[in-house]
Order: C-alpha cells, then structure tokens, then sequence
C-alpha cells in the first residue's frame, strides 16, 4: 500500500492543482453565478468545475469518491467501502464570493473510516499541504512551480514548524463562529490568562494546528465529512489529532450520517 500511497498522493494533488487554476480563473473573473442548495449553502459554478476536474483525476483510481457537488450514495451501498475518496471541491465557498483567499480544494483517501492521505490545495495564496500516514505531513509554498513526484520527501517543508509562540493560540471559524465555540474559547482565556483568537476561512483551521501556528481548533458547529477529511489526515500526521466530541475519539469518516459531529483539534 506504500507504493500505492505515493502514487496516489501524485495523482490526488495533480487533481487538486488543476481543480486550484480552474478556480482561479473564474474567481478573478467575478463572474460566479451564484446559486444556493437546498441547505441554503452557496455553490458557484467553480465548486461544479472543480468538482468535474478532481473526479476524472480521481476515478483512474478505481476508487469510489465521495464529493461534496457529487451524488451521494445511500449508506446502503457505502457501508461496503473499505476505501474511498472524500473531497470537497471549493471548502469555503463563502470566502470564495467574499473573495478573502481563504478557500481550499480537499483530497482525502479514507481507508477503513480513518484518512491516510490528505491533499489541501490553497490556490489564492500559492500553497499546498500535503501527507500520508507513511511519510507524515509537508507544506509546500511555491504550488506554481510545484512538480511533484512519487518521493513526497523532495518538496515541502515537513510539519509541524517550529513557530516559538509563546501564548496559547486559539483558531476559529470566520463565518460559523458558535455561541458553544465562543464558550469553549472563554473557558480557554480563564485557563491560560491570555489567548491568542485567530479566525480563519475554511480548512485553513486545520492546517494551522498541523503547521503548529495554533495550539487548538474548537468546532461546536455543523460541518460535514468532506468539510474535515483532508484537514484530518494533515494534523494526523503531523502528530496532532481530530477528536469527535460526541465519541471522545479520532472522527471516523463514512458513516451513516455524513454531518460531522462537534470536533476538537490539537
């Protein structure tokens, strides 16, 4: 499965690179066209292309693949895949039409419930994130130049990065900040004396905790699994962890119910 791994990890961040410039494009357009589901979450016509660009990457795999703009097989079926694809196309669709940066293309390969291979691709700012559970987890800034081969090892900077802080960081959602999360992070400051409260866009909150720039990510909101994945394999190894708050344990992925329960990172 190494080998396999490495070759994957190749094609997932090929597909999240390509799925970044097509969005681009269009983000520096303006031209969006907007629509909402029936969640009354946004989907643009990036998320659809992005979406359509990952999955012909992804299915020379043989792999079936979950996707946030795809169509979403009853548990009945999925409960037989050991092994799956989970990818959310544009992760932070808000901050795309706020046009911040803060928004990120997710690969993730989940085998028996738990990602062993993230991809987090931050086309606006030019970085990629990248691991699996045999080579641990890398950032790389330069995702224009970024050519990558099998040995993972030969790009990036390996994580967690040694940042020197020296009061307690907290990082938390821009637009879904929650009256429990606030608590949660009220309860932080009585704690330690004095945080630091960094908001941030999208699966950006996790790559802050698997980089070492934030001791912990607080989410007592919804999210679904194609929200986390990705972000999970990161943290996980970089030697950080996702713990379902229901559970008390790592977040396992493809489950019945797709909607996240409130997590922990740290």
């Amino acid at each position: 499965m190494k080998d396999d791994l490495n070759s994957y990890l190749h094609l997932a961040a090929m597909a999240a690179i390509e799925a970044g410039k097509r969005i681009m494009e269009i983000y520096e357009t303006d031209d969006f066209d907007v629509d909402f589901k029936s969640d009354n979450s946004p989907l643009t016509r990036a998320d659809v292309a992005a979406h359509e660009i990952i999955v012909e990457h992804l299915n020379k795999t043989g792999i079936p693949v979950l996707s946030e703009e795809g169509k979403h097989m009853p548990y009945s079926d999925r409960k037989d895949w050991n092994t799956l694809w989970i990818v959310d196309p544009i992760d932070g669709t808000k901050e795309f039409i706020k046009k911040n940066g803060e928004f990120t293309v997710n690969i993730a390969l989940v085998e028996n419930q738990i990602p062993i291979l993230g991809i987090i691709c931050v086309p606006a700012l030019d970085e990629l994130y990248f691991s699996t559970k045999e080579n641990g987890a890398y950032k790389s800034e330069n995702i224009d130049q970024f050519q990558m081969t099998i040995n993972v090892l030969k790009h990036g900077v390996k994580l967690p990065l040694d940042k020197n802080r020296s009061t307690y960081t907290i990082v938390a959602s821009r637009s879904h900040l929650s009256e429990e999360t606030q608590d949660y992070i009220d309860d932080l400051k009585e704690k330690h004396g004095s945080v630091d409260l960094i908001s941030k866009g999208s699966s950006l909150k996790l790559c802050m905790v698997a980089e070492g720039a934030a001791d912990c990510y607080p989410r007592f909101a919804p999210t679904m699994e194609w929200d986390t994945a990705a972000g999970q394999a990161i943290c996980m190894h970089a030697g950080f962890d996702v713990i379902d708050w229901k559970t008390q344990k790592t977040m396992l992925y493809n489950r019945e119910n797709l909607l996240n329960n409130w997590f922990l990172v740290k």
